[in-house]
């Protein structure tokens, strides 16, 4: 199994409900693709160190997980940079 953390971070104008609703979405994405999520961590609203497409802040989430293939990680990515919710992410894969 291979691990990875993810780190995305949710445009900062939508309702509290709604920025956890779309961490939630993304935590379902990994999941139904065959992931395992084992820590998800909620950072709070915070200002970014320059502005993404015209935010100045945004709310934080680090998802860690085990991936036995790419599956997960290729969907969550796809639908990321599609995504009109989230800002920015970035995904890292952790040494063993």
């Amino acid at each position: 199994m291979k691990k990875y953390e993810i780190m995305f971070i949710v445009r900062p104008t939508l309702s509290e409900d709604e920025i956890k609703k779309v961490a939630k979405e993304f935590e379902n994405v990994l999941t139904t693709n065959g992931a395992t999520v084992t820590d998800v961590k909620e950072m709070g609203q915070r200002e970014l160190a320059y502005e993404i497409k015209d935010f100045k802040n945004g709310y934080y989430y680090v998802i860690t997980l085990e991936a036995s293939d790419d599956k997960a990680i290729n969907e969550f990515d796809r639908l990321a940079l599609i995504s009109g919710d989230m800002i920015r992410h970035l995904i890292t894969k952790l040494e063993d």
